[in-house]
């Protein structure tokens, strides 16, 4: 068991996540590494795991990611939290079975009293033979579900089968990867390998996490994962050498592998853009190290949506959105407070390159600041 008496400033915390998150310098490797290192790039919207590629890879280029799409290494699957996530293929078919305790956790917290006379199994052996058949829009299942069962309630029926069977969303020939509404296929079928089954301890799962997010507390890794009882599976973990204990500044157990990366406080971070819904703002049930409690409500809005944000000194210091008019496109800034000349011009030039990668073919490249 590994022990330490060092308390971890905040500032240590955001250093050490922004490291593992290739947010201090980008990285020069593959999008199936960065997606892999991760732990997967949450991908509620088509556009946004692009744009976090982008901002944490050397040169990277859209078609890269599309090509490992295509060739079925990445997936796009509801994985941590019930929200659709990029998966490497490998991570996916290892991981989904510790994943799915929280999956169904989710379905019930939001189904209640409608998931109580669902029948999992009838439903899984129907979606099974639907899918099965070809891919198919969730809409086309619950329709399907609604002439079987004409006094069912569909809607609850499907969600059930998304947060349990295993999916994966089928890719197209678009500049970022899938349509507004994608199609879905049964994994196995679409991946060619079967996926592991029955129950599946987390020890991994945590162990992932802490690479990519560490160090962390339990409930930091349960809001991640959307897991429970977290806590007797970091103390299996610190028992059998495999991990080591901090304290953080309020005194809380702070859990880390042994040897992740922890820079020092003063670690020049440069300015980056961070895309929508990006798990650096979401994974932690204390989300200081990265934002201030005071900003979290400008990012994760009453409708759950989780707007894109820009770096400063390595914390949330805004949110970001860019507009195309015909030929012009415009990098819209909302600061949450003044920025110094300095930091403008960095935002401006690091700027001028997401544009140049998001909007290619814009003739008019330009930023302003609200």
């Amino acid at each position: 068991m590994a022990v330490s008496t060092q308390t971890l400033t905040l500032r240590q915390l955001n250093r050490a996540t922004l490291a593992r998150q290739m947010l201090l310098a980008r990285t020069d490797t593959t999008a199936i590494d960065v997606v892999q290192r991760l732990a997967g790039m949450q991908a509620q919207q088509p556009r946004p795991p692009f744009i976090g590629l982008w901002t944490r890879i050397e040169r990277f280029q859209r078609d890269e990611l599309n090509k490992a799409l295509q060739e079925r290494k990445i997936v796009r699957v509801t994985a941590m939290r019930g929200t659709l996530h990029l998966m490497s293929a490998t991570d996916y078919i290892n991981l989904r079975p510790a994943i799915q305790p929280g999956l169904t956790k989710g379905m019930q917290s939001i189904l209640r009293e409608r998931a109580v006379d669902l029948d999992l199994e009838v439903l899984h052996r129907a979606a099974t033979q639907f899918f099965g058949n070809a891919p198919a829009l969730f809409e086309a299942l619950r329709q399907h579900f609604k002439t079987l069962y004409p006094d069912g309630d569909e809607r609850a029926m499907a969600y059930a089968i998304r947060m349990h069977l295993p999916l994966v969303q089928v890719p197209i020939d678009t500049p970022w990867g899938f349509p507004a509404t994608a199609d879905f296929a049964m994994a196995e079928a679409w991946l060619g390998k079967t996926l592991k089954r029955g129950d599946a301890p987390a020890h991994e799962l945590v162990r992932r996490y802490l690479a990519a997010f560490g160090p962390a507390t339990a409930a930091d890794a349960q809001a991640w994962s959307g897991l429970q009882g977290l806590s007797k599976v970091l103390a299996e973990l610190l028992a059998a050498g495999d991990l080591i204990a901090f304290k953080d500044e309020r005194k809380r157990e702070l859990f880390d592998l042994l040897t992740a990366p922890r820079p020092d406080a003063d670690t020049p971070a440069p300015v980056r853009f961070v895309p929508d819904f990006d798990n650096l703002v979401l994974a932690h049930a204390d989300r200081t190290r990265v934002i201030d409690d005071a900003h979290r409500g400008a990012v994760v809005t009453k409708n759950l949506l989780v707007r894109a944000t820009f770096l400063v000194d390595g914390f949330v210091a805004g949110t970001w959105k860019i507009e195309r008019k015909k030929k012009t496109a415009t990098l819209l800034l909302e600061p949450f407070a003044p920025l110094a000349k300095k930091i403008l011009a960095a935002l401006e030039k690091e700027g001028e390159a997401l544009l140049r990668f998001v909007e290619a073919d814009a003739e008019i490249r330009e930023m302003k600041v609200a």
